[in-house]
C-alpha cells in the first residue's frame, strides 16, 4: 500500500470509537488508532513501541496471554473481554476481535470499551448483594466487612470507615479498612473525624458533599428517616475522585447500612426486653435457664464444677412497708450492682423475680472457691444502702447448689439451692447454706 493510501487509511481508522491495535511477535505495540486517548487515555504515539501487556490489568494478564497465544497460532478471537488499566489508574473493560496476519507477522485486534455496560450489571448485583447482606446479616461487623468487599469491587476504594455517634453524642470510628491499590500506593492521611462528619451532618445536598469533602475523603451520612445514626467516610486513592455515578451507588449503600443499623438495634432492643430484667437490667429467668443448660453441657464435657448460688434479701419488706416501692426498686438496683462487681466478669447474674438473685458460677475447680464467692457476695451487702435519706441494712441469705454434688439437671439444682437459701434464711438470715445432697 502506498504511503499516501496508508496515511488516508490511518486518517479513516481514527475517525472509529474503537480502538485498534497492532502488535508484533514481541508483543508491542506497532499501531495504535486514536480512539485510545478516549478508551484508555494515553496518547496513541505513547504507545508504540511499548509492551501490550505491561497495561493490561494485573488480574486479567494471564488469561490475557493465553488469548494472544491463540490468536498467533492462527486462531480468531471474537468477544474476549479483558481489563486495562486508564492512564488515570482505573480499569477499563473492554471487548476484543483479533486475528493474526502471516504475511505481516503481526496481531491485528479491535477493542471495543464495554465498561459503562460491565458497570450496570456490576452495580445491578451489588445492589443485590448489598440488599440481601442487610437483610441475613446478623452481625454487623461482618456486614460492614460484606459491604466493603462488594463496593470495592465497583470503585476505586482505598480507605473505607464507618463512624457513628455515641451516647455522648460523639464521633467513633466502629470499622475501617484499608484496601491499598498497590505496594507502592502512598499511605493517606486520616480526616479530623470530628470535623469532617460533622460538616456531613450539616449538609443536605449530596453534591455539596462531594464539593467540601475534606483532602479527598468522600463523607455520606447513615440515616434512618430523620435520625442520623453516623457517616460512611470513604477515600478513593491519591488523583482519583467519586462521580456523580458513583455517589448515586454510594448513597444507596449508605441507605443499606442505616437499615441494617435500625434493625440490628431493634433486635438488640427486642433481646435485652426478652431476656433482661426491665429493673436491673440483670438475665431474667429465660436466660439463665439457657446459660445453665450451656454451662452444664461444658461442666459435663470437661469434668468441672459449676454452682448456682440461690440469694434473698432480708427485710426487704420492711423497706417496701416503710419508704415505699419506689424506693424498694432502687434498693434492688443498687443490690444487682453490687452483686455484679462482686463477681467474676464470666459469672451470670439474674433477678428470679421480687428480692429473689440467682448467680451462675462457671469453671470452678473447687467448693472452696465457690465459698469464697458467695463469702465477697455477702460482704458486699452488708454495707447501708442510703434510700429516701435514710439507712437500711439488708442482709442476704445465700444458699449454694454445686453440680453434680448437689444435682445434675437445672432443676435439681435450682431446687436444691432454694432449699439451701430458705434454710439459711430460717436460721437467722445474713450467712450462707450448702445444700445437702440431693435423696437417693
Amino acid at each position: 500500500m502506498k504511503g499516501k493510501q496508508y496515511q488516508s487509511l490511518v486518517n479513516y481508522i481514527d475517525l472509529l470509537l474503537d480502538m485498534v491495535c497492532v502488535v508484533d511477535q514481541q508483543g508491542r505495540f506497532v499501531f495504535v488508532s486514536a480512539g485510545v486517548e478516549q478508551i484508555l487515555g494515553y496518547q496513541s504515539g505513547a504507545l508504540i513501541g511499548k509492551r501490550m501487556i505491561d497495561y493490561v490489568w494485573p488480574e486479567d494478564k494471564e488469561k490475557t496471554l493465553q488469548q494472544a497465544q491463540r490468536v498467533m497460532a492462527g486462531e480468531s478471537v471474537t468477544h474476549f473481554e479483558n481489563r486495562y488499566r486508564h492512564q488515570n489508574g482505573r480499569p477499563v473493560c473492554l471487548s476484543w476481535s483479533a486475528r493474526w496476519s502471516e504475511t505481516d507477522g503481526v496481531r491485528v485486534a479491535v477493542a471495543r470499551d464495554i465498561s459503562t455496560i460491565k458497570q450496570a450489571q456490576a452495580r445491578q448485583h451489588a445492589v443485590y448483594a448489598i440488599s440481601e447482606a442487610a437483610h441475613q446479616s446478623q452481625d454487623p461487623v461482618q456486614l460492614y466487612q460484606q459491604i466493603a468487599v462488594i463496593v470495592a469491587e465497583l470503585l476505586p476504594v482505598q480507605h473505607f470507615m464507618i463512624v457513628m455517634l455515641d451516647q455522648q453524642a460523639r464521633w467513633q470510628c466502629i470499622f475501617q479498612q484499608q484496601r491499598l491499590a498497590g505496594a507502592d500506593a502512598e499511605p493517606i492521611a486520616l480526616p479530623d473525624i470530628h470535623a469532617l462528619c460533622s460538616e456531613v451532618a450539616q449538609k443536605q445536598d449530596v453534591q455539596q458533599w462531594e464539593q467540601q469533602r475534606a483532602a479527598g475523603w468522600l463523607g455520606l451520612p447513615l440515616q434512618a428517616g430523620a435520625v442520623l445514626q453516623g457517616v460512611l467516610l470513604l477515600h478513593p486513592g491519591p488523583d482519583l475522585h467519586y462521580n456523580a455515578d458513583d455517589i448515586a451507588l454510594l448513597t444507596f449503600v449508605t441507605a443499606q447500612i442505616s437499615t441494617a443499623v435500625e434493625r440490628s438495634t431493634m433486635l438488640a432492643r427486642l433481646e435485652q426486653l426478652a431476656l433482661h430484667d426491665s429493673l436491673t437490667g440483670l438475665a431474667n429467668r429465660t436466660l439463665l435457664h439457657d446459660r445453665l443448660q450451656l454451662a452444664l453441657q461444658r461442666a459435663g464435657r470437661e469434668q468441672r464444677l459449676l454452682a448456682l448460688l440461690y440469694l434473698d434479701l432480708d427485710r426487704f419488706k420492711q423497706v417496701n412497708d416503710t419508704v415505699g416501692h419506689q424506693a424498694g426498686d432502687l434498693l434492688l438496683q443498687q443490690t444487682a450492682q453490687r452483686i455484679v462487681h462482686a463477681v467474676r466478669q464470666t459469672d451470670t447474674v439474674a433477678r428470679f423475680g421480687g428480692d429473689e438473685f440467682v448467680i451462675l458460677l462457671e469453671q470452678i475447680d473447687q467448693s472452696g472457691t465457690v465459698l469464697k464467692i458467695a463469702e465477697k457476695v455477702r460482704q458486699a451487702l452488708l454495707a447501708p444502702f442510703m434510700l429516701a435519706g435514710q439507712q437500711f441494712y439488708v442482709y442476704p441469705s445465700i444458699g449454694i447448689a454445686i453440680y453434680p454434688e448437689h444435682g445434675e439437671d437445672s432443676r435439681q439444682l435450682l431446687l436444691s439451692s432454694d432449699v439451701a437459701m430458705y434454710s439459711a434464711k430460717h436460721n437467722g438470715g445474713n450467712q450462707i447454706k450448702l445444700a445437702a445432697p440431693p435423696s437417693p
